[in-house]
């Protein structure tokens, strides 16, 4: 059976149309990531060179070029590689338009002056997501040289290449998603969820969980890793407590006396 599109009297939402707006919205994401998917398609060539890059210079270094190569085990390897590299490149091309379905889905549970200072928000998410990612494509070289040195000298380094392009899809892909860690922060903020206040006595606390999900996050055992993508996320986490640190000035500034009497007596009355 159906929803029917009912709404409360009060004009909110019921849990159908809560579920036909999650279907609706999944939907237009679904297809921006098949359409940014068949560009990716298209797009196989120069993104496999630049993927690979990182061995064809290890290899060069070397002065051995077949030391290290990529190895398509299967007669269907290449082209489920293909498939998932489209994929890839699908997720990051269409990521202003799943970024905002999701901010689209949350933004009828706010008020009128949360929906404005939001949008700021989901104007940065696209420009961190994407820095995350062009972040991870410059360190990429540094964690594949890492790993390929711990090759024994006159051996050779075959990855199979359904392995090698999980690590790197993986590898730019968890850097961008960790970068929108700081709108997240702001967005709570934003909707009084999370006081600048707790979150600067809960930084020490917030940056040990910060180095633990790098930890986990990271494909690649090695704390060299670890640390590329701890560091920037502590550095983010700084830069979402100043944010939130203004806002919570700026409505302190705009909260009337007598709320802040109220809030005063209430908190006397609970000491």
């Amino acid at each position: 059976m159906a929803f029917r599109r009912v709404r409360n009297p009060d004009g909110r939402m019921t849990l159908g149309d809560h579920l036909r707006e999650l279907r609706r919205r999944l939907l237009i994401a679904a297809i921006a990531l098949v359409i940014g998917a068949i560009g990716g398609w298209y797009l196989y060539d120069p993104v496999y060179e630049h993927l690979t890059r990182p061995l064809v210079e290890i290899a060069t270094e070397r002065g051995d070029g077949n030391s290290i190569a990529l190895n398509f085990a299967g007669l269907t390897a290449a082209f489920s590689q293909r498939v998932s590299i489209a994929i890839f490149v699908g997720v990051i091309v269409s990521s202003p338009v799943w970024l905002f379905q999701l901010w689209a889905f949350v933004v009828p549970g706010l008020t009128k002056k949360e929906r404005n200072i939001s949008l700021a928000f989901i104007a940065a998410t696209v420009p961190l997501f994407l820095g995350g990612c062009w972040f991870a494509y410059q360190t990429l070289p540094k964690a594949v040289q890492l790993l390929i040195s711990f090759t024994p000298d006159g051996a050779v380094n075959y990855p199979e290449a359904a392995l090698y392009f999980s690590f790197v899809t993986r590898f730019i892909l968890v850097f961008g998603g960790a970068f929108l860690m700081p709108v997240f922060l702001v967005a709570l903020n934003v909707v009084r969820v999370l006081p600048a206040s707790v979150m600067r006595r809960t930084w020490r606390p917030a940056f040990v969980v910060i180095f633990v999900f790098a930890a986990i996050a990271t494909p690649t055992p090695d704390p060299f890793t670890m640390f590329l993508l701890a560091i920037p996320l502590c550095v983010l986490y700084l830069a979402a407590l100043g944010v939130s640190t203004l806002l919570d000035r700026r409505r302190a500034k705009d909260r009337p006396e007598w709320a802040e009497q109220e809030l005063s007596d209430d908190e006397a009355s609970t000491l």
